[in-house]
This record gives C-alpha cells, sequence and structure tokens, in this order.
C-alpha cells in the first residue's frame, strides 16, 4: 500500500475556515484529517502542500517511521507551522492504517478507556456576540447583544445538559459587534481596572444564569502581559473558577501566577511537542494542560498526555476546529487516563455536521466517541465543495 494522491479541502465554517487533508493510496484507500489555517496560522496549506513529496509512494501504515522522518527532515526549523503540517499527514496515515485493520484509530493506541467524553461549551457567547447577523439570518439563534443575553444563554446551557462553559472577555458595542477584550495599547498590553471590573463582571453573570453547580473558565489567551494575568486570576478567585486559561512564552512566568493564585490555571494549547512542553513541567506552570491533536497529531499527544500524567496533571482537549477535528479530538480523549475535558463548540453553522459522512451524537453532557473504522466518519466531499472557502488555496 502507497500513497499515490495527496488533496486538499477548505470549507467556509461561518466564522473560521476548516481545512482538510485527503490521502488516497494506490489500492483506493482513503485517509482524512483536519488542519487549521485560520487565526494566524495564514500559509499553512502552502507547508501542508510543499511537504507532499516527502509522502508520497510512502506506506501510510508506517507512521511512526514517516512521522520520525518528517521530523528529521525539518528539525532545523522544528516547530509552527513544520509541526503542525507533519500533525496533518500523521493524523491522515493514522485514519488509513485503523481503516486498513477495519478498527478505530483509538485501538491502535491500546483502546478506549471511555466511550463518552465530557465536554464544555466552549467560545460561550463569543461566536454569538461578534457575529450578530449570521446568527439571526442563517443560523436562527438568538445573538448576544450584552451581558443580560450571556446570562440568559447560560441558563440555557444548563437546560441542554451542559456542566461547564468556557468564555472570551467580551466587549459590547451599542448596535455592533463585540470585540474581545485585550491589554490597552497595540503591543503593550497593560491593564486597568476597567479590565478586572470587566472579567468579573462577565464571570459573574454567567455564574447567576448557569447556577451554582456551572462550572467556569475564562480563555485570556496572549491578551495580556504576565502583570495582568496575575492580577486577573487574584480578581476572580472569589467566583471558583473551574480554571482561567492564559498563554505565555515564558513557562517560569506562568509558574509564578500559577504559585501566587487559588485559581487553577489552564494552558498549552500552543505548545508544540514533547520538547516545548518539558519546561512548563519544570516550571510547574499549570493546572490542567491543554494538548491538541489535530496540531500535534495523535501520537505525539498521547506521549505529550503521559508527561503530563507523570507529573500528576490532567488534560483537556484543545479542540477548536471543524467537525473532523471533534472527531480526532474524540479519539485522543478515549485513550489518555488523565482526561478532565473534551472541548466543545455548541454554536455552529447549519452544514457543520452535514459535513461528515455521519455525524457524531452527545449524551448527557458528554460526546460520544463514534463507532466504525478509522475517525469513525469520513468529510462529505460533495457537502465540502458547496461550502468551500473562496479566499483559501486549494
Amino acid at each position: 500500500m502507497k500513497i499515490a494522491r495527496i488533496e486538499q479541502f477548505h470549507v467556509d465554517g461561518g466564522w473560521d475556515d476548516w481545512s482538510f487533508l485527503k490521502l488516497t493510496t494506490d489500492d483506493g484507500l482513503v485517509g482524512w484529517s483536519e488542519f487549521n489555517q485560520s487565526r494566524g496560522r495564514r500559509g499553512l496549506a502552502s507547508v501542508v502542500r510543499g511537504m507532499a513529496d516527502l509522502v508520497m509512494g510512502e506506506d501510510p501504515r508506517g507512521v511512526g517511521r514517516l512521522s520520525a522522518r518528517l521530523y528529521a527532515l525539518t528539525q532545523m526549523t522544528a516547530g509552527g507551522l513544520q509541526a503542525l503540517a507533519i500533525g496533518a499527514y500523521e493524523n491522515a496515515c493514522l485514519d488509513l492504517k485503523a481503516k486498513a485493520l477495519g478498527i478505530p484509530v483509538c485501538e491502535l493506541f491500546g483502546g478506549a478507556l471511555r466511550s463518552e467524553l465530557p465536554v464544555y461549551w466552549s467560545h460561550f457567547g463569543m461566536y454569538r456576540a461578534r457575529n450578530l447577523d449570521l446568527f439571526e439570518r442563517v443560523i436562527g439563534e438568538a445573538p448576544v447583544r450584552g451581558l443580560d443575553d450571556l446570562k440568559r444563554l447560560a441558563g440555557e446551557a444548563a437546560r441542554r445538559g451542559f456542566r461547564a462553559l468556557k468564555t472570551n472577555l467580551l466587549v459590547f458595542q451599542d448596535g455592533k459587534p463585540a470585540t474581545i477584550g485585550r491589554g490597552t495599547g497595540a503591543f503593550e498590553l497593560n491593564i486597568d481596572h476597567a479590565i478586572e471590573r470587566r472579567v468579573v463582571d462577565q464571570l459573574a453573570a454567567l455564574r447567576e444564569g448557569g447556577g451554582p453547580g456551572m462550572g467556569l473558565m475564562m480563555d485570556l489567551n496572549f491578551n495580556y502581559k504576565t502583570e495582568g494575568l496575575r492580577r486577573l486570576a487574584r480578581a476572580v478567585e472569589p467566583l471558583a473558577l473551574t480554571w482561567l486559561e492564559m498563554d505565555s512564552h515564558y513557562p517560569d512566568a506562568l509558574g509564578l501566577i500559577r504559585r501566587t493564585t487559588s485559581t487553577p490555571i489552564a494552558s498549552l494549547e500552543t505548545v508544540l511537542g514533547r520538547r516545548a512542553l518539558k519546561p512548563y513541567l519544570d516550571a510547574q506552570a499549570v493546572d490542567v494542560g491543554i494538548v491538541d491533536v489535530v496540531f500535534n497529531g495523535m501520537a505525539e499527544s498521547v506521549k505529550m498526555a503521559a508527561l503530563l500524567d507523570a507529573c500528576e496533571i490532567n488534560v483537556a482537549a484543545h479542540n477548536s476546529h471543524g467537525p473532523l477535528g471533534s472527531l480526532m479530538s474524540a479519539h485522543f480523549c478515549a485513550v489518555i487516563p488523565n482526561l478532565r475535558f473534551l472541548e466543545y463548540d455548541e454554536d455552529e453553522v447549519p452544514w457543520r455536521r452535514e459535513l461528515l459522512t455521519r455525524p457524531w451524537t452527545m449524551r448527557d453532557g458528554c460526546f460520544v466517541l463514534p463507532e466504525g473504522p478509522g475517525w469513525g466518519a469520513d468529510i462529505d466531499e460533495e457537502v465540502a465543495r458547496a461550502h468551500a472557502a473562496g479566499d483559501m488555496p486549494a
């Protein structure tokens, strides 16, 4: 069996673009993966395409050898888009290998420890607040224009069976889409009392709407420097968050924040591979490690989770992607012993699940692990072409 054809599909996801890699073997077997070149990763499709000559003609069943070879050939520029491209090829080859054996991908990693995966509603309110017309006219759901709308939506989340939700700091504007809260200054990212107050008020509204049993998280991303992240972690202590999520390129900074607050700290979604992960573990930087199987590839992600487990840290799967990314993340969550949550976007465009040949199911606030060989579903190419993203390379 050898890889004979490599294709990409790029789909309009409403507020994101979704990218899919299709590998076809010389005997007609097809493997799929998803990769993500939205949100600062522009150009990834070109890197994936540029790596194709290193993959063409290879036996996809030798996934470990192929991944190691791609890493060795790109280690002078390891990380970044190179790592994301390797992850895309690794994941598509795993789909091929599992299909050739007639088993789910999770069976290649020892089998599922669980079939129902606890989720939290991610980007809670953000898409509705930033895409007002799309939600009203296309999706048919109420947009979010202020804290009262967020409070009502939190109550709806509880009624739908969600036990936790994660939001981003939203800055509402009269009659206009909301923006994401950041530190002041284009580059400085300084903090002031108004930002602290806004964070506390938004989380308090969600606590009131979702009820005392609703787990709350907020993702601050890279939007503040260490001073601001530390102040916000202290400010939200009375709200007893499940975690406060933040990113920093300096492991010791996160370690400092964690040691000076009672608020649990989650991070690492942008960390690629075990080598980059280890300094954060040495700094005791996180309470929850966030690992992305779309970025890192399933095999490397499982190794990262094992390293976190050795340090008594549980893992939340980063899943800010399209529909296939959710299936891939589910297989990852099923096989690791130290699972905390699977990230899940409840808000979606109508064609999101139609992109899959077999849609996933939810049960009692959990994502049900799909059955069947490979990831459990393929991309429906007809639907993908109908919703192609026109501004992305084919």
